[in-house]
């Protein structure tokens, strides 16, 4: 995994969240970069860290969550 701390710009995105959310906060928001890259969000932290993925990337990322074969946060 590669980490890269360069902030991504978010001011004039469009975040978007699931309509399956519900209203207890669990939430994640996503945005368009360009070229075809995604940002998400935590929604309670707007102003928190995005993570920022290429198309690729934002599909394996879907798959791991989907899965739940992600590790476990550090």
């Amino acid at each position: 995994m590669q980490s890269n701390t360069e902030p991504v710009p978010a001011v004039g995105r469009a975040w978007v969240k699931s309509s399956y959310s519900g209203n207890n906060g669990n939430c994640v928001e996503v945005a368009a970069l360009p070229r075809d890259g995604r940002a998400v969000r935590d929604s309670k932290d707007p102003h928190g860290p995005v993570l920022a993925f290429g198309l690729a990337g934002f599909h394996a990322f879907l798959s791991g969550v989907a899965s739940e074969s992600l590790p476990p946060a550090r």
